[in-house]
């Protein structure tokens, strides 16, 4: 078969796959499906198909692919290159051009070889006068060149491809050879086509929903197409990738970051702007997936994005909760929680991979059997449960890459059902539905009961289980052995959640691999790393041995063997020191017996990092002292860092065109190190006029939403005061509400004269308080009561507003942060571990009021404390002040705010006694008392900076410039090099 192309037109390569027979640890369901992971594209398997049906010819097993670039130099009419390939879909004619510019490209040939069952591409080079080419050395780079084309595996695709034939090859290429395209018109064009096909609506009539709908689904094509080629490429290349496991994953809305991303936003609010709607509104349409809860999730997230960006060959694993993070319904001022259906209309940005499941087993027994004249175990489980993956893909900024967001929902095994449906026993089948489907219904259930220490624990097991499955399916796909997993796979743990992969990955090895223990053992600590966010050691997670027993009974007997051998090891290394061997044990014997998750992770693990350099210090000095002494090299730190794309680009657009107007370029969005030459133009006043104008446009559009959510109006040349974040005592929103109810005392002890010279304040607090936490509701209804009071006092006016935020979430967040001049980080020192919310403030221009807690301090360093508003204890000087507590006289203002709660001059007095009894007589275990007066000191001096508007301005400029090193980009790269030990790997455009 020969076709003979236009130089203007297409160079075809052909690709025709291996096949091979499959090896996996527990395949999918049908492994006649194709693995999405590792997916060979459609226009391949098309073109393919096409091709043998023309040239007759058969897929051969375990064939080699041919890959080769040659020189024919004895032609007359020039240079003949020869390229030969099975290992491409097609070289699109304008990238050779690009290769040899400088050069006359013509004759393209292409014809299919069935000996070689492959295709030959030939074309002759000149120079541009039509000369051939003599020069060694440029023919030399002409053939490097090509071969670095044809060896990266250039994927590129064109519309219109036109060939002389209009079958076969030609015409799969015609049809399928193409990127789906960004402009204004095909965006229109695909938007109503999923309106009417995938939506099921009219074209010529739908609403704000349905249209988001049409849109997401659009967009979602464009992040499949580049998710296929990411996965093919990493395929091909088989770097060590990143699988990073958490239980957790705060997303937010997926369709303005995936426009961002995609750079497609403006052609995407042209499009809608077109037929009728506006792109900002229909944002609004998304719902907040809320899987996951503060600091740890967001964060999770926020890496998530960095590791597509930054081009690491990475997926991450969890859960996909049915019921996200409760939602938060405030009525007089109280706390209720309702179920968030957050799945109701659907998600269009997750694909099920319903034949990508992997059972999960739970409770049963374990027997010793003789396989191959060796002893080894059997469990045998009591209940089996099918994890069935909904991929997210992340898309990265400025690369080609989309990564994969994999989380998996429990099913129940198929053979429950049938069996149960045979006996007719329907009942017995809807229950063993929803026994399976509760795994992952809830996040964070209640695990103050024994069920819910049991349905926590299932949790953590199923999502590593399936994760590890497919780990090593994929692993198996392409290796023979197990000797290279440590070079291939690295495992990240998010905190304590996933630290049963452990076993897990012990269990494997040993059962159903048999390698023996040595050998499995030296895998898993290779490839294991483990990240703690806790910051007391009495917070560290423990599961009851008798639970563990009950319903993982294999896992526990190999957490027993791990602890065993390591007591024997550390006995060699301390002695006969019992103190020290029974605080290090990962089984705490006492009364109740249990397994210290974080004590085994360690064990395990070849890195343990904390997440600030103030929380590396307590690693070793408080949470894990015993165990830095027995490996100080194992401890390390990467400070948190956050997504400037989401915190910047997303919420704050017209922040991030001035930032790109006064830097000259865009390029600060991946290389957020240039936002450190924004301190040139600090003092500019042109600049200071532009920033002040964004952050006021910023600040009416927070103020319009505080009159829609609550009915207060607020005054736009206040000073707007932010604390958002989780309700907890060590956040001490307790502090900022006392600190409130002293500033309006005082107002309303001022004369008229006086009170001209306060500094208007909006205090804006937000956040959700855990259900069964009471003395965080009770912080909640206090800043409700003294709201109505505050609110609606005439005497005080605009000189002071109080408002609660409810349903604080991540696209509240988007609108809050932006508009906020000073926000609070005001946890009690040595009890936040990083802190990322301030990273996110900081990068928007808000200066902060803070403590010297977790990431606080390298904030300092990066900005100065003349630009920042310090206060309150430091670390080392917490202990001393609680144990003189309650001889320690609290401040006169402090005594007096507290008295107004007790007497009840905001209502509710005897509501909120126990609120006043956790700070006083000796109670003040957050340091409130003590921390008050330097706290009303760094309240002065935020009110003196902020009445001079020109240093104000100075300030959140520098705030800005300073924010580089809190990128999770930074992070991520820390991680990659030095812990993870993985390269990037970037998908050609």
């Amino acid at each position: 078969m020969s076709v003979t192309l236009q130089p203007s037109l297409i160079t075809i390569n052909y690709y025709r796959p291996i096949t091979k027979k499959r090896s996996s640890l527990s395949s999918p369901r049908s492994s006649l499906q194709p693995d999405h992971s590792s997916f060979t594209p459609l226009r391949k398997n098309a073109l393919k198909n096409a091709t043998n049906n023309g040239a007759k010819s058969s897929i051969q097993a375990s064939r080699t692919t041919i890959s080769s670039v040659t020189v024919e130099k004895d032609v007359s009419e020039g240079t003949v290159f020869v390229i030969r390939t099975q290992d491409k879909m097609g070289i699109i004619l304008d990238v050779i051009t690009r290769v040899l510019k400088g050069f006359k490209v013509e004759n393209f040939n292409v014809q299919f070889e069935e000996k070689e069952d492959c295709f030959v591409v030939k074309f002759v080079v000149t120079d541009l006068g039509g000369k051939k080419i003599e020069d060694e050395e440029s023919l030399i780079k002409i053939e490097s060149a090509l071969k670095e084309v044809v060896n990266e595996g250039v994927v590129l695709r064109k519309v219109g491809f036109v060939g002389k034939s209009k079958t076969g090859p030609g015409r799969m290429f015609e049809l399928m050879d193409g990127f789906l395209k960004n402009d204004p018109g095909s965006l229109q064009k695909d938007i109503l086509h999923h309106v009417e096909y995938t939506v099921a609506r009219s074209r010529f009539s739908f609403d704000d929903f349905e249209a988001y709908q049409a849109l997401a689904h659009s967009v979602r094509d464009r992040l499949i197409e580049r998710w296929h080629d990411t996965q093919q490429h990493f395929k091909k290349k088989d770097p060590k990738r990143l699988y990073f496991l958490s239980l957790e994953f705060l997303m937010g809305r997926s369709l303005s970051n995936s426009v961002i991303n995609l750079g497609i936003r403006d052609q995407c609010a042209e499009a809608l702007s077109q037929l009728g709607f506006e792109y900002e509104v229909l944002a609004e349409q998304e719902g907040d997936a809320a899987l996951g809860n503060g600091g740890l999730a967001r964060l999770s997230a926020c890496q998530m994005d960095s590791l597509a960006t930054l081009d690491y060959p990475a997926w991450g694993y969890g859960l996909r909760y049915q019921y996200g993070l409760f939602r938060q319904i405030i009525l007089d001022g109280f706390q209720y929680e309702q179920p968030d259906y957050w799945l109701n209309f659907g998600n269009p940005w997750e694909i099920e991979r319903v034949h990508v499941s992997y059972p999960v087993k739970f409770y049963g027994s374990v027997t010793e059997e003789v396989v191959n004249g060796k002893k080894c175990n059997v469990w045998t489980p009591g209940e089996t449960v099918e994890a069935v993956a909904y991929d997210n893909p992340i898309p990265g900024y400025g690369t080609r890459n989309t990564i994969n967001l994999r989380l998996w929902a429990a099913k129940p095994s198929d053979g429950y059902d049938i069996e149960s449906y045979n006996t007719g026993d329907y009942i017995n089948a809807i229950v063993n539905r929803q026994k399976a489907e509760i795994i992952s219904n809830v996040l964070y259930p209640d695990d103050r009961s024994y069920q819910g220490k049991e349905l926590r624990l299932k949790q953590q097991y199923f999502f590593v289980s399936a994760s590890l499955q497919d780990i090593i399916r994929r692993f198996k796909d392409v290796h023979g052995n197990f000797d290279d997993f440590p070079d291939k796979v690295a495992l990240q743990l998010n905190d304590t959640h996933p630290s049963i992969s452990i076993a897990e990955l012990m269990r494997v090895l040993l059962d159903e691999e048999h390698l023996g223990w040595k050998k499995s053992w030296n895998i898993v600590k290779q490839v294991f790393s483990f990240t703690t966010h806790t910051v007391l050691p009495q917070a560290l997670e423990k599961v009851p041995v008798d639970l563990f027993q009950n319903v993982l009974p294999r896992h526990l007997q190999i957490i027993y063997d791990i602890n065993f051998a390591f007591m024997e090891e550390l006995k060699k290394k301390i002695g006969q020191d019992y103190s020290r061997l029974s605080r290090m044990s990962i089984v705490e014997e006492g009364a109740v017996k249990n397994i210290r998750v974080a004590n085994l992770s360690i064990v395990c693990s070849h890195t343990v990092n904390g997440v600030s350099r103030a929380h590396y210090e307590l690693l070793k000095t408080r949470v894990f002292k015993d165990f830095y002494e027995l490996w100080p090299e194992k401890f390390q730190y990467k400070t948190n860092g956050v997504t400037q794309r989401r915190w910047i680009v997303v919420s704050n657009p017209s922040l991030c065109a001035l930032i790109s107007k006064w830097l000259g370029t865009e390029s600060w969005i991946r290389d957020i190190d240039l936002l450190a030459h924004l301190r040139e133009y600090a003092s500019n006043s042109d600049l200071q006029q532009e920033w002040m104008t964004v952050k006021k446009i910023n600040k009416m559009r927070l103020a319009e939403y505080i009159e829609t959510m609550s009915g207060v109006k607020v005054s736009l040349d206040a000073m707007f005061d932010v604390q958002v974040k989780r309700i907890h005592e060590y956040k001490r929103q307790l502090l900022n509400i006392l600190g409130v109810i002293h500033r309006y005392d005082c107002i309303k002890n001022m004369g008229k004269d006086e009170r001209k010279k306060v500094v208007p304040r909006v205090c804006i607090i937000g956040g959700k308080a855990p259900p069964g936490y009471e003395i965080a509701k009770k912080i909640i209804k206090l800043c409700h009561a003294v709201a109505e009071t505050i609110n609606n006092d005439d005497d005080v006016g605009d000189l002071l507003k109080l408002v609660f935020i409810p349903d604080y979430n991540v696209s509240v967040a988007e609108l809050v942060i932006p508009g906020s001049d000073l926000s609070q980080h005001i946890s009690t020192a040595g009890h936040e571990a990083s802190g990322t919310g301030s990273m996110k403030f900081l990068m928007n221009g808000c200066l902060l009021l803070a403590t010297a807690d977790g990431s606080t301090n390298e904030i300092i360093e990066e900005i100065g404390l003349e630009n920042m508003f310090i206060f309150g204890a430091k670390i080392n000087e917490v202990p001393a002040l609680r144990e003189k507590d309650s001889t320690i006289k609290a401040p006169l203002q402090f005594v007096r705010v507290v008295r107004m709660v007790r007497d009840g001059y905001f209502g509710f007095k005897d509501y909120f006694k126990s609120l006043c009894d956790s700070v006083e007589n000796g109670k003040d275990f957050y340091l409130l008392g003590s921390d008050f007066a330097s706290y009303l000191e760094a309240q002065a001096a935020a009110d003196r900076a902020y009445v001079d508007k020109t240093k104000w301005s100075e300030m959140s400029i520098l705030c800005t410039a300073a924010s580089a090193k809190f990128s999770s980009d930074r992070t991520i790269e820390d991680y990659a090099e030095e812990t993870w030990g993985v390269q990037p790997c970037k998908c050609p455009f």
